[in-house]
Formats: structure tokens, C-alpha cells, sequence
């Protein structure tokens, strides 16, 4: 701890603050990260003088804590305190079932006895249903269980570490007085804030994001909904000019099939051989509106009468 000692007076070493402020700011950056992400940081303090501002701090920002005994192998041996938190879920479900009313009262008294203490050890860590991203440690030298545990699984620890501590082992490091409630109250404080702000980051991110998702599905549905109602307004339109401009003038009803119709009608107009066919032929066409189609046909019957009176 030399490098974070100030001097030495009357056999008491004074912390240099400068280096605490840096290291504060340092550790309180990555802490907010954290939160930020969603993940969960495990507070650990067991010593009397911190275990209540630890548990009343923390509370407030719903992260998992330890207060009381720290429980060997909490982090290597993970699977088995999971276990001894499903059990105390299902002593809770037993009460809501009517189970205890099958049951003795001594078998209920035992049941709620083992339901307290599991309670009072594991009980801030019942949401937390997997290894946390990191660990907040009171005292290192008191805790180096939980410490060694978190090197071992690759955790990074932040601690408040005095002058009587080895900072070797610790991630991020605050030099301070742990003995003194004053410093574990300002320095918890300080570390709650930053993680509160982490979280409230994360869920203003939440609801830009949702907000954000949301316009996007409701311009979607307005450009589809526009793309249906386009072609519906101008289907019949454009067909219909095509059908007027290659009609013919005096054949455009004929040609054209009544709505509803089966049975397209097909009409062929013959091909003319010679100009003066067609001169000959154009005439009854345009006149055949003013009902003298029958005379044109007169002269087409009288043509083999007199063939014969030729012959």
C-alpha cells in the first residue's frame, strides 16, 4: 500500500486523498458501465460497522448483497446455493398451497426455522440467478475467501482497501479507511449513485428503442397500406384510354366485350387486295350507323342472275 500512503504519524499511516479521488472516479466509471449493461454487481460486507450502510444502500438500487457469513464456495460452488434459494421458493409455495396444514406443528415450526435462516444468509440473493459480472468488497483483508473466489473465476473486484491490505490481488482498488462507518457511508454512496445513474442510462436507451421501433412499424404499415391504395385507383383508367385509342371509331362497341360476358367476341376485318376495293368497301362502313347496310347487300345477290343470262 505505499504507493496510496501520504505519511506516517505516530504510528498511524495517512492515506493520500488525491490518489483516493482518482481511484474512486476510476472504479465508479466501470461500475456505471456495468450496470449499464444490464448485468449485476455483488456487494460484500460482513464487518459490523459497514454491514448496515452496505444492506441499506444497496437495497435501493436492487443489487444482490452480502451482510451476513459469507457462504464457502458461493461463487465456485454456484449450482448448490442456487439449490438452497429454490428451496426456500418452495417452502414459500408450501405456505400458498395448504401444505402446512397436512403437517404437524412441530414439522411447521422446523420448516419455518430452516425458511428464516435461509432467509437471513441467502435471502439478497435471490435474484441473482447467475454469477454476477462483478464484485464490490468491504475489507479485503477480512474477505479474502470471497476475493480469492472472484480471481478465480476471472471477476473483477472493486474494494475498499486500507492501509493493512495487499491491493495486489484487486481490479480496482480504493484506497480508504474501512474501519470508519464516515468513509464507508461516503464512499458507498458515491459507488450507489454512479450505479443508479448506469441503470436509469439503460432504461431511457430502453424506451428511445421502443419508441423508435415502434415509428418505424407504424411508417410500414402507412407505406403499405399507400401502396394498396394506389393501384386500385388507377387500374381501369389507363386500359380504358388503351382500348379507345386502338379502336376503330365505328367498330370500338363491337370490338370491345360487355362487362360480364363469358365469351370474348373476336372481329376480323378483312384485309382489302386493292385500293379500289378498299375505296369501295370503306363507303358502306362509314354509312352503316344510318341503317343502308341492306341496300349494299342488294347488288351482291343479283350478281349470279346475271352470270347466267350471259351464258
Amino acid at each position: 500500500m505505499s504507493p496510496y500512503i501520504f505519511m506516517e504519524k505516530n504510528g498511524i499511516h495517512i492515506i493520500d486523498l488525491n490518489k483516493t479521488e482518482i481511484k474512486l472516479n476510476e472504479a465508479a466509471a466501470a461500475m456505471k458501465q456495468i450496470a449499464k449493461s444490464g448485468r449485476k454487481i455483488l456487494f460484500v460486507a460482513t464487518k459490523k460497522q459497514a454491514k448496515d450502510i452496505v444492506a441499506e444502500k444497496v437495497a435501493e438500487i436492487n443489487m444482490p448483497y452480502v451482510t451476513e457469513r459469507w457462504p464457502g464456495g458461493m461463487l465456485t460452488n454456484f449450482p448448490t446455493i442456487r439449490k438452497a434459494v429454490k428451496k426456500m421458493s418452495a417452502i414459500d409455495k408450501m405456505g400458498t398451497d395448504g401444505t402446512f396444514e397436512i403437517l404437524s406443528k412441530r414439522e411447521r415450526l422446523q420448516i419455518a426455522r430452516q425458511r428464516a435462516k435461509l432467509e437471513k444468509n441467502l435471502g439478497s440473493i435471490a435474484d441473482l440467478t447467475r454469477l454476477p459480472a462483478a464484485m464490490f468488497i468491504v475489507d479485503v483483508h477480512k474477505e479474502y475467501i470471497a476475493v480469492r473466489e472472484a480471481n478465480r473465476l476471472n471477476i473483477p473486484v472493486f474494494a475498499m482497501v486500507d492501509t493493512n491490505s495487499d491491493p495486489r490481488d484487486i481490479d480496482f482498488p480504493i484506497p480508504s479507511n474501512d474501519d470508519a462507518s464516515k468513509s464507508i457511508t461516503l464512499i458507498m454512496t458515491f459507488v450507489t449513485e454512479a450505479v443508479a445513474e448506469g441503470l436509469s442510462e439503460r432504461k431511457m436507451e430502453k424506451e428511445k428503442d421502443a419508441a423508435e421501433s415502434k415509428a418505424k412499424k407504424a411508417k410500414s404499415e402507412a407505406k403499405a397500406e399507400s401502396k394498396e391504395e394506389k393501384p386500385n385507383r388507377g387500374k381501369a383508367e389507363p386500359s380504358e384510354a388503351k382500348d379507345r385509342a386502338n379502336a376503330t371509331p365505328g367498330k370500338a362497341r363491337e370490338a370491345r366485350p360487355t362487362v360480364g360476358s363469358k365469351k370474348a367476341v373476336k372481329v376480323e376485318v378483312p384485309q382489302p387486295k386493292d385500293l379500289s376495293e378498299t375505296k369501295n368497301e370503306e363507303a358502306p362502313k362509314a354509312e352503316a350507323p344510318k341503317a343502308e347496310a341492306p341496300k349494299a347487300e342488294a347488288p351482291k345477290k343479283d350478281a349470279p342472275e346475271a352470270k347466267k343470262s350471259a351464258e
